[in-house]
């Protein structure tokens, strides 16, 4: 870690897994993070997704130092967790394996997943190893221009199991959506959560097996 700390505060270029490319001021760094600002907003992603990163090639486009402070400035050391904890309430765009984006606010961190309640999506389960990035929104932006009346945050009540896989035998029996949609064999009945596996009824009656580690999002719809 000492070797990347020298690149602190200097303009670098990160690559994610899927070929993704960020380009901004390496601002902090820790364990399982770091935090790249990108002229416009703070980006914080864990090490587990980051292939490659250096030392920006490309200052001809030279990026100005954050004016703001980012959500992990007061910590005394950063990490994934208390990052995310910190943004909690704090409208901001997830960004997950798979090039599925959403936009809302984490309500809950559990072991391995987190609860983020959409405006589109409503409540949703998130899984933290499919998690790529978290970018927070300014306090001033106002989440798809809607009044505070049209936007109540109203996560599920529901009680919460520590892990992805219990909290989703909690669902069995409804229907679900998993990964946004996207792909019609992810939508269905949940008939069972066991061992890692999903068994799904999809619309045709058919029976899917999902493998649970590869599932990155849920919501009920």
């Amino acid at each position: 870690m000492s070797d990347v700390a020298t690149l602190l505060g200097k303009q670098v270029t990160v690559k994610l897994s899927g070929d993704q490319i960020f380009e901004g001021i390496l601002t902090d760094l820790g364990q399982d993070v770091l935090v790249i600002f990108n002229g416009m907003k703070y980006y914080y992603i864990p090490w587990m997704h980051v292939h490659m990163l250096y030392l920006s090639q490309n200052l001809k486009e030279k990026i100005d130092d954050p004016i703001e402070p980012s959500i992990g400035e007061e910590l005394e050391s950063i990490s994934y967790r208390k990052i995310l904890i910190n943004a909690k309430g704090i409208f901001s765009e997830i960004y997950v394996t798979g090039n599925i984006s959403f936009h809302g606010y984490i309500i809950s961190v559990l072991s391995d997943y987190l609860v983020f309640y959409s405006p589109v999506f409503k409540t949703m389960y998130i899984s933290l190893s499919h998690l790529k990035w978290i970018t927070p929104y300014n306090h001033r932006v106002i989440p798809y221009n809607l009044t505070n009346e049209s936007l109540p945050v109203n996560p599920s009540h529901t009680s919460l199991h520590r892990s992805f896989e219990n909290q989703l035998r909690k669902e069995e029996g409804k229907l679900v959506v998993f990964d946004g949609g996207s792909d019609p064999m992810k939508i269905g009945l949940v008939n069972k959560v066991e061992n890692n596996i999903v068994t799904l009824f999809v619309a045709s009656g058919e029976i899917i097996h999902l493998k649970l580690s590869h599932i990155k999002s849920v919501h009920l719809p």
